[in-house]
């Protein structure tokens, strides 16, 4: 379950998305857009600053804008560096890896290999999810893509109609 800091962050990145290219962004403007308490937000966008998502510009015009092309930021970055590692255990995880206290074997542990797919399909998902995601999803939410009734292709879902 990623944390109430992180949920934050993707939108915060979310409003940062939406004016890319246009200046800096108030840190009240994102508050007030996405609902989030404006102290929580200055050191969630501070961290996300300090690992080279954001930048700051101080002063008249100022506020926070992203750093990189929102197309080259997935969600496995962002979760990263708010919720730290990713992986359901510690002895799953690739950049966190820790030995679980309670094991005796890690080679005949039963549970590992099932918490190995649980991280790999996290994974799939928050590394192949950008920040782009986001502002597609939001200008169409009621399109959804699903597996198709003939031969397994995907079927584009639009209101209430569809087409192959």
């Amino acid at each position: 379950m990623i944390s109430k800091k992180a949920k934050y962050a993707i939108k915060a990145l979310k409003v940062l998305t939406e004016e890319y290219g246009k200046g800096p962004v108030l840190i009240s403007y994102v508050s007030a857009k996405e609902n989030i308490p404006k102290k929580f937000l200055e050191a969630i966008l501070l961290e996300l600053r300090n690992h080279g998502i954001l930048q700051s510009q101080k002063g008249k015009g100022g506020g926070y804008l992203l750093r990189i092309d929102p197309s080259r930021v997935n969600l496995a970055q962002v979760l990263r560096v708010i919720d730290g590692p990713i992986a359901p255990t510690p002895c799953v995880s690739f950049n966190f890896y820790v030995k679980c206290d309670d094991c005796n074997d890690e080679v005949t542990c039963a549970l590992k290999p099932i918490m190995e797919r649980v991280r790999d399909a996290n994974l799939d998902v928050y590394e192949n999810t950008t920040l782009l995601t986001f502002q597609k999803t939001e200008s169409n939410p009621t399109k959804e893509i699903s597996i198709g009734a003939e031969n397994g292709e995907l079927a584009e879902v639009s209101g209430n109609r569809i087409s192959a």
